[in-house]
């Protein structure tokens, strides 16, 4: 039988064994497909790199930290160069120069420096240093893994670390893309570190605003320190005298006597002017919180530490920190204002590092820290070290001759504030405020005036003078002990104004007193007190 003939279009006729034969000569044929699939594999391989340079990118946005940012590129890199290991190390100025940060492993879990010993690679921490130090690429002997600079404005910000479980021979072109994720990587790490450095300084200068409001809102009305007397021309030759340094200050003086505008002239007159005037009221803030508002804290450092807050010595870098009321600080926070003053730096509420400050302390009290010491509230060393330059601050009692000019200075302030015109002080209320011993010193004239300037319908200024008796009795323990005939005076002044000046009759000052009428008047003319004229 013979066998079948098979014509084919334009090459002839074969038999069945010659198309057997021809078959049998191309073996390459039987998968025509082989070199699309591996055509295809590539352009994947090839749009996963891009896919890993891409998103090393855009990953960095100004919200993420760059501890985050590095986990996550941690993850992308070990995935698209499918090795076991990806890890990151970058410098520590404040610590070792170099420090392992994280790494990703292929068991899918990420970890952190706390991790390092069940890293299991090969490098040692001096081989990871000398890669940082170097300027290319890094194979370790097996070439089971490579360490990669990462490289920016001829910088190296780090270290990238890959590592594989088995040996493996590098390609040329393996090695160049290497290269281009450590620049990459590089890149986005510098950008992360802009992005946190200006959250930060937004921050800062943030707080320095609110810092700058309160106290704008919080002055007491004048720029300068108002009086012409001997003991306040001494205060200001003390403020000119030290200014210029950067010694350390201690106001003395009582409550509202003006300390924190003596501090303010210090500041204004020192070579830190241009900087911030940071202050802090010791008194007014819970002792367990003094503690975080000089130091600052970290994020979790306590219960409600929601977010980092930056403290006032830090706030008041080259400038001047003011801590009102300095004798209220407790015996455990006195060490860390000691080292702050002795060695200038001191560590956050909640973390380890050190950071470095250049704040000139300026510091009040109306306690007498020498008692103090002596008591065993106060530390004598932390004493000492404060007072360096004491001043001084007379109370207004001891500056009467001051008064006048405080009383124009604080009606125009106020009559300017609420669009009034005042140009008239009578001279008897003068008189009264004059001989006032003010237990609140100044703060309480200006309190008084404040008052007096709104009870005013006229040009004439209406003094309230009873509100001075009442705050005196209402504030025992504020008041400084009078003399007997100050009392006396005080007593019957406030007799006659109750009674509209009557002195005889049944509703006179004389019965409420229990006195005669003419021991009354004889007393009056002895203590020189005369009827003021009607208005």
């Amino acid at each position: 039988m013979s066998e079948a003939v098979v014509p084919l279009p334009g090459l002839g006729c074969f038999d069945g064994k010659s198309i057997a034969g021809l078959a049998a000569s191309m073996p390459h044929c039987k998968s025509s497909f082989e070199p699309m699939e591996l055509m295809q594999e590539d352009l994947r391989a090839e749009k996963d790199r891009v896919q890993l340079l891409f998103e090393l990118t855009t990953q960095v946005t100004p919200e993420i930290a760059l501890a985050q940012y590095l986990r996550t590129a941690a993850a992308i890199i070990r995935r698209v160069i499918r090795c076991d290991v990806a890890a990151i190390h970058l410098p520590d100025c404040e610590t070792d120069p170099l420090r392992f940060l994280t790494y990703d492993s292929s068991e899918n879990a990420q970890h952190s420096e706390q991790d390092r010993a069940a890293f299991g690679c090969d490098y040692c921490n001096e081989d990871v240093l000398g890669a940082f130090q170097a300027s290319s690429l890094k194979i370790n002997s097996e070439e089971t893994g490579c360490l990669l600079p990462l490289i920016r404005h001829n910088r190296t910000s780090g270290v990238l670390q890959l590592e594989w479980r088995e040996e493996r021979r590098f390609v040329p072109e393996e090695t160049e893309f290497l290269s281009q994720i450590a620049s990459q990587l590089a890149v986005a790490i510098e950008n992360a570190r802009a992005y946190a450095e200006i959250r930060q300084l937004k921050e800062q200068l943030f707080t320095e605003k609110l810092y700058v409001e309160d106290d704008l809102r919080s002055e007491m009305g004048f720029e300068h320190i108002i009086g012409r007397s001997a003991a306040i021309k001494s205060v200001l030759r003390n403020i000119e005298t030290v200014a210029p340094t950067d010694s350390t200050v201690l106001i003395y003086g009582e409550t509202g006597t003006g300390k924190e505008l003596v501090a303010r002239a210090i500041h204004d007159r020192s070579p830190r002017r241009s900087k911030s005037f940071v202050k802090l009221n010791c008194a007014a803030i819970p002792s367990g919180l003094v503690e975080s508002e000089l130091f600052g804290h970290e994020r979790g450092a306590f219960t409600g530490a929601l977010a980092q807050r930056v403290g006032r010595f830090e706030l008041a870098n080259y400038g001047t920190a003011f801590l009102d009321e300095i004798g209220e600080i407790s015996l455990e926070l006195q060490p860390k204002l000691l080292r702050v003053l002795q060695e200038r730096e001191f560590e956050r509420l909640g973390s380890s590092r050190t950071i470095k400050t250049d704040a000139r302390l300026v510091a009040a009290t109306n306690r007498n820290l020498m008692h103090c010491v002596e008591e065993g509230t106060f530390r004598a060393d932390l004493f000492y070290r404060l007072n360096v330059f004491p001043i001084q601050v007379p109370p207004l009692r001891e500056r009467s001759e001051d008064i006048p000019l405080l009383v124009k200075h604080f009606v125009e302030h106020y009559a300017r504030r609420i669009n009034r015109v005042i140009d008239t002080i009578p001279s008897n209320a003068m008189e009264v405020l004059v001989r006032y011993p003010w237990p609140g010193n100044i703060r309480q004239l200006q309190n008084l005036i404040e008052r007096s300037v709104i009870m005013s319908r006229g040009p004439v200024l209406r003094v309230p003078v009873a509100h001075l008796h009442s705050d005196t009795v209402a504030n025992p323990g504020a008041a400084h002990p009078r003399t007997l005939e100050e009392a006396e005076r005080e007593h019957i002044l406030s007799a006659l104004k109750e009674t509209k000046w009557v002195l005889a009759g049944p509703y006179g000052a004389a019965a409420h007193l229990g006195l005669n009428r003419s021991t009354l008047q004889f007393r009056m003319k002895k203590l020189g007190i005369v009827r003021p004229c009607l208005q």
